[in-house]
């Protein structure tokens, strides 16, 4: 087996064993599901590698209370272009799957880290992307051109690589400590409540890799959320988040990465029973380099993120999600999100 094979296989594996736990699970009855975002963002290779917020609950956990998360992201990625004496590829997969524990610590007051495992291969999932274009007459944008399942991450300018990377492998991604304040909570039914979150990224992953920036970020966001009961409609609820982060000097593209970036979220989910969730978020982050004028290197990206979540028990859940980028370039065509959560 190649060492291509050997890691893409640990990427499948990684994502089928998160939704392997599912099936072992008590698949008992709910008490209502709470609609939150899905905690995904922008998975491509410049970008998964910093500390930008992550959407995320305004329920900040109760004291004594705690939740264990495992998460499986695999993102597609292909595009390419050039410009002047700058050229970028990004042609490949990388697979993340994470860790998480949160406890509440206080009234209102939740800690918690996550453990990432980040691979970059050149994948799976080509053949079966080019297809669905195909059935639907949709353009494949020059994927059919290019060997499949190739990995190439690639930044050139002035005739130089800046960063290369085209050799399948994986190890620990930089890991977060999260952090969040209750700032209100009306206690009703149908609640309306207000949090602080903030999260610390350490330089633990292998920034020549791209599997971490090599530096230390601080991110800082409020997250909203107001819920609606529908009656024999089930509920509704409407959230949003907004932030920014504070990103140390890294060792990828050093000279033209900013250290300061903006991001918003705002969706909505719709339950119309206790056992399921529809849920749909747009997430929006200023650009995280300057100096380029290639669009997934120097612009803003907006991502749509739409899926299900599903009530396993009442302390169980799992939601699955397919992200898309709405801003062409600046994220990846493809992300599968898996998420498996168990409070405690």
């Amino acid at each position: 087996m190649t060492q291509g094979g050997g890691w893409r296989n640990q990427g499948v594996r990684a994502g089928a064993a998160v939704a392997g736990l599912a099936l072992l699970l008590p698949w008992g009855d709910a008490r209502g599901l709470e609609i939150t975002p899905f905690r995904t963002g922008n998975m491509a290779p410049l970008v998964q590698i910093h500390g930008l917020p992550v959407p995320d609950s305004a329920r900040i956990l109760t004291q004594g209370e705690g939740e264990v998360s495992a998460v499986a992201d695999v993102t597609n990625n292909y595009t390419g272009s050039s410009k002047g004496t700058e050229g970028a590829t990004f042609d490949g997969e990388t697979y993340r799957a994470a860790m998480e524990l949160r406890y509440g610590l206080a009234p209102g007051v939740e800690a918690g880290i996550e453990v990432p495992l980040v691979i970059h291969s050149g994948g799976f999932l080509d053949g079966f992307i080019e297809g669905f274009h195909d059935v639907f007459n949709f353009t494949n944008g020059g994927r059919d051109s290019v060997h499949r399942d190739r990995l190439l991450y690639r930044y050139g300018r002035d005739g130089t690589d800046r960063f290369r990377v085209d050799d399948s492998g994986g190890g620990i991604g930089d890991i977060r400590l999260t952090g969040g304040i209750q700032l209100y909570d009306d206690g009703a039914e149908a609640p309306r409540r207000l949090a602080l979150r903030g999260a610390l990224k350490l330089p633990t992953g292998d920034s020549g890799r791209l599997r971490g920036s090599g530096g230390v970020d601080f991110a800082l966001w409020l997250a909203a959320s107001d819920d609606y009961r529908l009656g024999d409609w089930g509920h509704l609820t409407l959230f949003a988040n907004a932030g920014g982060t504070v990103m140390g000097d890294g060792h990828v593209l050093e000279n033209q990465q900013r250290n300061l970036a903006a991001t918003g979220v705002a969706g909505l989910g719709w339950s119309p029973a206790d056992w399921v969730a529809v849920t749909a978020q747009g997430t929006w982050h200023s650009s995280l380099y300057s100096g380029s004028d290639l669009r997934m290197i120097g612009n803003d990206s907006l991502v749509m993120t739409a899926g299900f979540a599903f009530a396993l028990s009442e302390r169980t859940s799992l939601d699955l999600a397919l992200s898309e980028d709405l801003n062409v370039d600046t994220a990846p065509d493809v992300s599968f999100h898996l998420a498996l959560r168990q409070r405690f």
